[in-house]
């Protein structure tokens, strides 16, 4: 018996989505925004009553999820500004609601969502169960193994590791390698300086990993590729860069997860339910569940 797959949800990135896609104009009775609440919750709504999941959790960035990282590399993410206090307050909400819902949701003080996502695929493969990575970031595409999705709901884009190495030109497990070589301005990790995701591909496809290639980096003036030799000098140059860049690029797959996280949806709290739909404003007064939306 093949064992249905468990949902992991990338819960950030569908906020952020939200809030740049619905007007600021929704607001709740005191005049607070909820228009990240309303297109996120829109988003848990279809999600659960079309993929009807046994086992689902919303994994969330906590704001001081960065500690790992940071300590690794102190600009790391350094770039991006605050988030809005309305936005903050919106991401509690959502969570509230989930929590209300019976919906399981997740987050640490040291590590980000990618890793508490990363160590509950780890932990749902180890069970005998696939795993489907709800997202539209790229960095996750690491973690796909053979019966695995990376699933971009928007687009309906489903990619297996097959899928990730026709759109990345790399295997799934050659992603954190192939980030490492090209940097992400996103995140500020730094990366060899020309070299993008797909000359990083070309890389990888002729030496199999980032190690490797470090090993024998003469070795690249001699490869089949464009500006063969200026590569070499450059990943000559910029190695310890790479070095530093894989340590943050790399999903951490074994961090420590609560005691007794169960993952099935619960019969939430109807009282909570209605007391945060009536703060919020939201239409109706729905009771506790997550497919009552």
């Amino acid at each position: 018996m093949v064992n249905t797959p468990t949902y992991l949800v990338d819960s950030s990135i569908f906020i952020f989505r939200a809030w740049f896609a619905l007007p600021d104009t929704l607001t709740g009775p005191q005049g607070q925004p909820v228009n990240a609440v309303v297109g996120f919750m829109n988003f848990v709504r279809a999600l659960m009553q079309e993929e009807r999941p046994e086992r689902i959790v919303f994994a969330f960035d906590d704001s001081r999820g960065r500690q790992y990282r940071q300590a690794i590399h102190p600009a790391y993410k350094a770039h991006r500004p605050p988030a809005p206090v309305a936005l903050k307050q919106q991401f509690q909400y959502c969570r509230d609601l989930l929590d209300a819902h019976g919906l399981t949701t997740l987050s640490s003080p040291a590590f980000e969502a990618d890793d508490l996502i990363g160590t509950l695929a780890a932990q749902e493969r180890g069970a005998g169960r696939p795993v489907i990575l709800v997202t539209g970031d790229k960095d996750l595409a690491q973690l796909v193994h053979e019966g695995d999705l990376w699933w971009e709901p928007r687009q309906n884009r489903r990619l297996d590791p097959a899928g990730i190495r026709k759109s990345l030109g790399v295997r799934p497990d050659q992603v954190a390698d192939q980030l490492a070589l090209a940097g992400d301005k996103v995140d500020n990790i730094p990366g060899i300086p020309g070299v993008g995701m797909a000359t990083a591909a070309r890389l990888l496809r002729r030496t199999d990993s980032l190690d490797a290639l470090l090993a024998d980096i003469p070795a690249v003036a001699h490869m089949p590729i464009r500006g063969a030799r200026r590569l070499m000098v450059l990943i000559d140059t910029h190695q310890d860069t790479v070095r530093l860049a894989r340590r943050l690029t790399g999903i951490h797959c074994g961090i420590p997860l609560p005691d007794g996280l169960d993952l099935r949806p619960g019969p939430g709290d109807p009282d909570r339910c209605r007391s945060l739909y009536g703060e919020l404003g939201l239409a109706g007064t729905p009771t506790a569940g997550p497919l009552s939306l």
